[in-house]
C-alpha cells in the first residue's frame, strides 16, 4: 500500500491535518495539562507522517521513547485521584486517556514494527513490501526475526482495536449531530467536539489502516 503515492499523500495530509489542529488546540488551551495532552497528540501525528517517508529512521528509538513516555503520561491521568480535576475527570475523561494512552502506544509499536522490517533492507523496499518480514526472518534468524514472526498477530489485533476505535467515533460524532437539545450559548463547544471525534475517527482509521499493511 505505501508504494501508491497518491494512498501516502493522503494518509500524510490527513496526519498533518490532525496534527496542526491538536497543535492549534495546545496554543488555545489555558490549562497546562491540557496543553500537554494537545501538544502529544499533534507530535504523535507528525511521527507518523514522517514514518510513511521513512525520515529520520536515526532517531528511531528516541521516538519511541518520547510515545512510550506520552502513553505513560496519559496512563497517570487516567489513573489520578478524582481532586485532581486538572487531569482525566469522571469515568468518560478516564475512558479517553485510557484510549488516548493505547494511541500513543500503538504508534511506538508502529515505529518499532516498521524499524524491524527495514533492518538490512532499503527504506523503499520496506515500505512497497510490508510482507517481506517473512523473508526476512528466513535469512536472519535470530531475536528480531522471531519478534518478527509475532508482528502480523499483533498487528491484526491491533487493526481491529483502531478499527473499532474509529467506528465509535463515527458513531459519536453522528449523534452528537442529530441532538436537537442542545443549548444555543453553547455552538462554539458543540463545534469543538464534533471536530474532535471526527479527527479522532480519522486518526484511529489511519493508524487501523497501517497497521492492516503489517498483517
Amino acid at each position: 500500500m505505501f508504494n501508491i503515492p497518491a494512498i501516502t499523500w493522503a494518509l500524510t495530509a490527513i496526519l498533518l491535518l490532525c496534527g496542526s489542529y491538536h497543535f492549534l488546540q495546545a496554543i488555545r488551551s489555558r490549562r497546562r495539562a491540557d496543553r500537554i495532552n494537545q501538544g502529544l497528540h499533534g507530535l504523535m501525528n507528525v511521527l507518523m507522517a514522517a514514518m510513511l517517508w521513512n525520515l529520520a529512521p536515526s532517531t528511531m528509538l528516541a521516538q519511541i521513547a518520547v510515545l512510550a513516555g506520552a502513553a505513560l503520561w496519559f496512563v497517570i491521568q487516567a489513573i489520578a485521584r478524582p481532586e485532581l480535576k486538572a487531569f482525566c475527570a469522571g469515568s468518560q475523561g478516564r475512558i479517553k486517556c485510557i484510549y488516548h494512552s493505547l494511541s500513543m502506544a500503538g504508534a511506538a509499536v508502529m515505529i518499532a514494527m516498521m524499524g524491524l522490517a527495514t533492518t538490512g533492507h532499503s527504506p523503499s523496499h520496506s515500505l512497497a513490501m510490508p510482507n517481506s518480514h517473512h523473508a526476512m526472518a528466513a535469512a536472519n534468524p535470530g531475536p528480531a526475526a522471531a519478534t518478527l514472526d509475532h508482528a502480523p498477530g499483533l498487528a491484526f489485533l491491533l487493526t481491529v482495536l483502531f478499527g473499532a476505535a474509529a467506528a465509535v467515533f463515527m458513531v459519536l460524532l453522528v449523534r452528537r449531530r442529530t441532538t436537537k437539545t442542545a443549548i444555543r450559548h453553547a455552538t462554539a463547544s458543540r463545534l469543538a467536539i464534533r471536530a474532535e471525534h471526527g479527527l479522532e475517527a480519522l486518526g484511529a482509521a489511519v493508524m487501523a489502516l497501517m497497521f492492516a499493511t503489517m498483517s
